[in-house]
């Protein structure tokens, strides 16, 4: 109760106590008074009610507009705004600000070559050649792989942002995610804009400190690279309204990419090749799905399906008999399922998560120039993969985690001759140990056998022992 109300409480309590005093006078006041004092005190009576009804009237009055002063006050402090009278954020400068730091001790066979031939595993195309991508791979040791900066607000009303930055061990800095995103488009639209990680698939939108294992795995690796489909673009995802979640969306995308519309830099090496200019683009576009029937309390469930196309794409056939300019559009294809289980125990004991995706990719492409052969020979290129992993948690804040990833399944190449070619993979065992959310210890060991691109097979183990630390606040991950 506020301090108003019980002020105008306690003065009608008065008034009406004396209006009761002043009765019983009247009552009384036949014995003792004649018929003058009687009007006298009639008249007494009158006044002091008309007056008091005054004085409550005039308290209600001003605690009406106390009330409504202290309503407008509270509106002012939750959504302030500017003199020209926009609507602005409630603090000048507000992010969630974290800090992740990813390290590791890393060993293979092959004196720390392993990661670099993981990641150039044979395809009858190379689209690393040309491009942006810069060597990831740690040496035999102790590495800090990378250190990440995440800034993530809500800009005012309407929209979100979030700036990811990833500082390399070399001193690189890369801007992972720098985007905008709406609030509240209507018909479950939402827009998103700027740097960002595509929605192809459902390994592709996490971070590198999300993942289940310490290390990619060979499909994302050798046909979109480390990182997985990250560019500048425009994304637009509907949600309408259907007894089960789906999700749909397009992207529209610069096409900067390493493995996946590759485009050759060097004004002097395209030339030599015969490539065109690059175009202004956006030269890619992405369209995807996304599923999930209800399968009752502690059970999810997601399927998904997406489609890439990019309108130009380059790369250098390079041969012992000499090098091979191509360049034309490529697709991708991906299909996703995940299974979750949440477990009513404490701290993930329990819990199960299952995972698998398969990739396609088609590549149609024309030689520009050649040192054997015939410019303007067709040649068509396919490349899937396919990874399969489960996680369990099989004591409080203890996983163990299972991963068979393969590349090349169909690996072949079309055009004057035809060629096929085998296939690489993978078996990987990890155990985790998650102390609080803030911290996390894993031990990872791994089994490959790679098809290296000069042909010979490379079988190698490799271990890895990792900790991941978070300073400050980190938002709850995804599905």
């Amino acid at each position: 109760m506020t301090s108003a109300t019980r002020f105008r409480r306690s003065e009608a309590l008065a008034a009406v106590l004396s209006a009761i005093g002043v009765g019983i006078l009247a009552v009384a006041a036949p014995v003792v008074a004649d018929d003058n004092d009687i009007a006298e005190i009639r008249s007494e009576i009158a006044r002091l009610k008309a007056d008091y009804e005054v004085r409550i009237a005039e308290l209600e009055s001003r605690l009406e507009a106390a009330e409504q002063q202290a309503a407008r006050d509270a509106v002012a402090r939750q959504t302030p705004t500017s003199t020209s009278g926009q609507v602005t954020a409630g603090n000048q400068f507000n992010p969630q600000v974290s800090v992740v730091l990813d390290g590791n001790y890393y060993h293979d066979e092959l004196g720390g070559a392993g990661t670099g031939i993981l990641a150039e595993a044979l395809q009858p195309s190379q689209p690393g050649h040309g491009g942006q991508e810069h060597d990831h791979g740690p040496a035999n040791g102790i590495n800090v792989r990378r250190v990440e900066l995440a800034f993530i607000t809500s800009v005012d009303p309407y929209f979100d942002a979030a700036v990811f930055l990833g500082l390399e061990s070399d001193g690189n800095v890369e801007i992972e995610e720098a985007w905008f995103a709406s609030r509240a488009l209507p018909a479950g639209f939402r827009l998103k804009a700027g740097q960002l990680l595509s929605e192809i698939g459902y390994h592709n939108v996490k971070h590198e400190h999300e993942w289940d294992f310490t290390d990619q795995n060979l499909a994302y690796l050798n046909l979109l690279g480390e990182h997985g489909l990250q560019d500048a673009g425009v994304q637009v995802t509907w949600l309408p309204e259907l007894p089960l979640y789906t999700l749909f969306g397009v992207e529209l995308l610069q096409g900067d990419q390493p493995r996946l519309g590759t485009l050759i830099e060097d004004d002097v090496e395209r030339a030599a090749l015969g490539f065109s200019e690059p175009d202004s683009g956006p030269r890619m576009a992405t369209l995807f799905a996304q599923l999930s029937p209800d399968l009752g309390f502690n059970h999810a469930l997601r399927l998904g399906g997406s489609y890439v196309h990019t309108t130009q794409h380059q790369e250098v056939d390079i041969r012992p008999s000499g090098e091979t300019g191509l360049e034309g559009d490529a697709d991708l294809w991906l299909i996703d399922i995940v299974y979750k289980y949440d477990s009513p125990a404490a701290w993930g004991h329990q819990d199960f998560q299952f995972q698998a995706e398969y990739l396609r990719s088609d590549k149609d492409l024309v030689a520009t120039n050649v040192d054997t052969g015939s410019p303007g020979s067709r040649r068509k290129y396919t490349t899937d993969g396919l990874y399969v992993q489960g996680v369990y948690g099989f004591a409080p804040r203890w996983q163990l985690g299972m991963r068979y990833d393969v590349l090349g399944l169909v690996n072949e190449a079309k055009g004057a001759v035809d060629v096929s070619l085998g296939s690489s993979d993978r078996w990987t065992g990890a155990l985790t140990w998650t102390p609080t959310e803030f911290s996390r210890f894993r031990m990872q060991y791994s089994h490959s056998d790679i098809l290296s691109p000069n042909g010979n097979r490379e079988q190698f183990a490799t271990v890895w022992l990792q900790f991941l630390m978070t300073l400050g606040a980190h938002g709850a991950h995804r599905f």
